[in-house]
């Protein structure tokens, strides 16, 4: 098959020999001419290199023949034109993708086809809610309750001296060695205060003395009354008292009484702590009055640290009021009117 230029549509026609250079490419058309004729293309991408005429010609519209080859200005009648639609498939395929990487696809953008979107409604009647932290509206026990108003109580209003110095506990090592001490000394139970007993009896029962069988026994003393009448007595090496004692009136006057008597006392943290030491559940004080000989460099050492790191050193503490602390949203309005205060002072 060979390929003709022609002119055919809208301006005037160029004479038959007129030069190449003088026809506008909106002029030029573009066709094959087969067994069923001519055939127009009106909107179909040019040839990129047109046979015959080299490769720098390109146009959009062009007509190709094969009657007439010699003709270049061979124009054939408008009936013998079809008009055809444009091809199907004649735009550029798509980009082939990026090949993946060797660790597979990717994982965000990588969707399940099987697994079917579900999106959950709130709304009333709909979907179950999820699970929320309800903590904020349980209704708490009462003595849930009335420890932690009692506590706010404590921070918010003005505590006395005498109650405040309760506050000031034992630091945490030294209350440590100080139950390790009395641990050593702790009370007999029933059982062993049982077996002792019918050792004494059976001594006795064969003329013996009860103290050859049975030692003198070192423990801890505990009790209000009885550590109270110690203390009068001037007996106990040291004496520790809890700090959460309900109501606190029962040992409010023991740090006082110790001071007055010379003997070296501590507030310690938890009553539960006391009740450990003497088989109890709690204990409101506890005092040590004798030790064995292998702990008395022990305890004479715990004392001297407990005159020098708690005695003195809450000295003038116990002379403040306690109390008087107000919540985060108080203290931050407090704040908030100081600052404003101070910025019309400045103006």
């Amino acid at each position: 098959m060979s390929f003709k230029l022609v002119a055919t549509s809208g301006a005037a026609r160029p004479d038959d020999h007129a030069p190449w250079s003088l026809l506008s490419r909106e002029n030029l058309e573009v066709g094959v001419v087969g067994r069923l004729g001519v055939l127009r293309r009106a909107a179909a991408p040019a040839f990129s290199r047109t046979p015959n005429f080299g490769s720098s010609f390109k146009s959009k519209n062009f007509l190709l023949s094969d009657n007439d080859s010699d003709n270049p200005s061979f124009n054939p009648p408008a009936a013998d034109i079809l008009t055809m639609p444009p091809k199907a498939g004649t735009k550029k395929a798509a980009p082939a993708p990026f090949p993946q990487t060797k660790a597979g696809v990717n994982k965000k953008n990588a969707k399940n086809p099987l697994i079917e979107r579900r999106p959950k409604n709130f709304g009333i009647g709909q979907d179950i809610q999820p699970r929320r932290n309800l903590s904020r509206m349980v209704k708490w026990p009462a003595y849930v309750r009335l420890q932690r108003q009692r506590k706010i109580l404590n921070m918010r209003l003005k505590v006395p001296p005498s109650i405040a110095q309760f506050s000031n506990v034992l630091d945490r090592n030294t209350a440590a060695q100080t139950l390790k001490l009395l641990n050593k000394y702790r009370p007999e139970t029933k059982a062993d205060k049982k077996e002792r007993l019918q050792k004494e009896a059976t001594a006795v029962a064969e003329g013996k003395k009860k103290e050859d069988v049975s030692k003198k026994p070192y423990v801890v003393k505990y009790g209000l009354n009885h550590v109270v009448a110690l203390i009068e007595a001037k007996k106990p090496a040291l004496v520790l008292i809890a700090n959460d004692v309900d109501p606190i009136e029962l040992v409010i006057f023991l740090p006082a009484l110790c001071r007055k008597m010379g003997i070296p006392y501590a507030i310690i943290k938890g009553k539960a702590r006391l009740g450990t030491v003497v088989h109890k559940k709690t204990a409101a004080v506890a005092a040590i009055t004798e030790v064995r000989s292998e702990d008395k460099s022990e305890l004479s050492k715990l004392v001297q640290a407990i005159k020098e790191g708690y005695m003195d050193k809450n000295e003038e503490a116990k002379r403040h009021w306690g109390g008087g602390i107000m919540g985060q949203k108080s203290q931050d309005k407090t704040a908030k009117k100081a600052k404003a205060l101070e910025a019309a002072i400045k103006i």
